[in-house]
């Protein structure tokens, strides 16, 4: 992906490749992205209807609490309009070379590392102005080029809405994939959202949960819980949907604090309301990763 400016066009064969080389690269890429999609046992994939749901956040804290339960996991951000998670994890990292001929991830903790479309992007506030084949040229290139290793799960940051972004992350990544829904309870947020909940049934996506977040506002001063925005709009909607319910993230100034300050929120205030909030909506996805006796793995970068 760093050979190519991130603003290109399509990957139409206007770097001077014939189309015999293009569909051979193509091939070898479908072979990588296959191999490297088998070494993961779970695949996240985090989704939501609209932007403004805090589906990022909700991303790096799931992420941050699964690798911090034992679990080995990648964090994908395939937002590439607007990438978020290296700034939620503090995270400055020029892409380098792996150990099995890809893309090595950024670390993040011993057991969680992380890519992000901004890593490849030559100044920081760049845009991405990209048509459909590109993104999904793009996507499938992060997919197969990132030296992972073996993980128990992948949790991919997908951007909002039901697009080209989504319908090529679910096309390219394939078995073992299931779907995390992050919603507001507001009714406006919630009617979006349900599309999201339709996108995964017309693709026979599996729901692995619905999560409402910003569940009412705590206070930092006497910690007592307003409802700003209602609740229990998303938890109806997973009812209705006869989908599980994962819980409710409080809205915490403390959830923007440590976004501010590039550490997650269960890891710079362990043992608050919305920390334990989180343990709370992780808890059936650690059940789902849980690793047989004597499971071995390589690390990230390894075959």
């Amino acid at each position: 992906m760093g050979e190519r400016n991130a603003n290109s066009g399509p990957a139409d064969g206007g770097d001077g490749r014939g189309c015999s080389q293009m569909a051979d690269d193509t091939r070898r890429q479908q072979d990588e992205l296959e191999v490297r999609m088998l070494l993961m046992r779970h695949k996240f994939l985090v989704l939501s209807g609209k932007g403004g749901v805090g589906k990022s956040t909700v991303a790096v804290n799931l992420a941050t609490a699964l690798a911090d339960a034992g679990r080995r996991v990648g964090l994908l951000d395939v937002d590439l309009h607007g990438p978020s998670i290296p700034s939620l994890l503090g995270l400055d990292y020029k892409p380098q070379p792996g150990r099995a001929g890809g893309i090595a991830p950024a670390p993040v903790s011993e057991n969680l590392w992380a890519m992000s479309i901004q890593f490849f992007l030559p100044k920081d506030d760049d845009a991405v102005i990209w048509r459909g084949p590109r993104k999904y040229s793009a996507i499938r290139e992060m997919l197969a080029s990132v030296d992972w290793g073996h993980l128990d799960c992948l949790v991919v940051d997908a951007p909002p809405g039901t697009g080209d972004e989504a319908l090529a992350l679910v096309e390219l990544l394939g078995a073992d994939t299931g779907a995390v829904i992050v919603s507001t309870p507001q009714r406006v947020a919630v009617n979006d959202v349900r599309k999201a909940l339709a996108f995964c049934v017309a693709l026979d996506l599996p729901v692995l949960g619905v999560i409402e977040n910003m569940s009412g506002f705590v206070c930092p001063h006497c910690g007592e819980t307003t409802d700003i925005f209602l609740r229990g709009g998303a938890e109806s909607m997973a009812a209705e949907a006869d989908v599980p319910f994962l819980g409710r993230i409080p809205m915490d100034p403390a959830v923007v604090q440590a976004g501010e300050q590039g550490v997650p929120h269960v890891q710079a205030f362990a043992g608050s309301p919305t920390a334990i909030a989180f343990a709370v909506a992780i808890e059936p996805l650690l059940r789902l990763t849980e690793r047989p006796a004597h499971h071995g793995g390589a690390t990230a970068g390894e075959d």
